[in-house]
């Protein structure tokens, strides 16, 4: 006597639109999730600089304030010398980013269509250095600039900021993946290595030479550590490292946090302009060196 079993219970496929419609809901839930990440903050930043100290200390918090204090911004801007903070701030960030912007395309161009012994050693070092994370570099670093005398200075702050490994990294993944002809062509063509870099290499690196452009930028803004060991006054405070001493200006104990988010907001206000104008051609030249290297 034979006993029959039941069936197997078959589970259906989704259909193509049915996955279509879990990967839109995921998404859209991922950028909620991120949304909230981000938004928060940035929106209790705003709102902090617009409060009254009472609305700041207040238990439960205010995420409305009862009445808008828009002196926050006149009193960060003159409560220290704001101005003289994003001096210094444009002259580092901008001298470090060019000298990174050069040295990283001249260095990625000799990695890649020069030849010379130890041309792999020197890229695994660069590799190296990536992974040492700054923080690890600054006490030798300011040991050698103390004795040099450029404590609280300007070359005091930029000389050790100019190291290039990402950008090494970047230029030499993209320019291996620039078509093998054309590069050839040129070099039949009677092209030298200036010719072939300035009207060949160069002319089709534009959008990952943006993406450099902008990460160092959003990078050398941002330097706080540096700046702040390096600078004993004013004179050479950058913006992040003039947040800190906005922040210990009234009552170091009691900190007025309405003209410190104030501060913050002026500081983001230039490099986000930056990012949003460049952000197409930041992304498209991070993704463009991912095809071959």
């Amino acid at each position: 006597m034979s006993i029959e079993t039941p069936a197997a219970v078959r589970v259906r496929p989704l259909s193509y639109q049915q996955r279509q419609r879990a990967v839109t809901v995921l998404g859209y839930a991922a950028m909620v999730c991120v949304l909230i990440i981000v938004g928060v903050p940035l929106f209790w930043i705003v709102i902090t600089s617009f409060k009254e100290r009472p609305d700041i200390y207040v238990q439960p918090a205010v995420y409305w304030p009862h009445s808008w204090r828009p002196e926050n911004y006149a009193d960060a801007t003159t409560k220290l010398p704001f101005w003289t903070f994003l001096t210094n701030s444009l002259i580092v960030t901008g001298v470090v980013s060019a000298v990174k912007f050069v040295l990283g395309v001249f260095s990625a161009y000799g990695l890649v269509f020069l030849r010379f012994p130890g041309k792999s050693v020197i890229f695994l070092v660069i590799i190296a250095a990536l992974m040492v994370p700054n923080q690890i570099t600054v006490i030798s670093n300011y040991a050698l600039i103390a004795q040099l005398g450029w404590r609280n200075t300007l070359q005091g702050i930029i000389v050790p900021l100019c190291g290039v490994a990402f950008g090494t990294f970047l230029m030499r993944n993209h320019f291996l993946s620039l078509p093998s002809e054309v590069i050839e062509a040129a070099r039949m063509d009677g092209a030298n290595w200036w010719r072939l870099l300035t009207r060949v290499v160069l002319p089709m690196s534009g959008p990952t030479m943006v993406a450099f452009a902008v990460v160092t930028l959003v990078n050398e803004w941002n330097e706080y550590l540096w700046p702040f060991l390096m600078a004993d006054g004013p004179e050479v405070a950058t913006l992040p490292v003039g947040l800190t001493l906005l922040q210990n200006t009234e009552n170091p104990s009691v900190t007025n946090w309405g003209p410190v988010m104030a501060g913050t907001l002026l500081t983001m206000l230039p490099i986000l302009v930056v990012f949003l104008v460049l952000q197409r051609h930041m992304i498209k030249g991070l993704t463009s060196g991912a095809v071959k290297g």
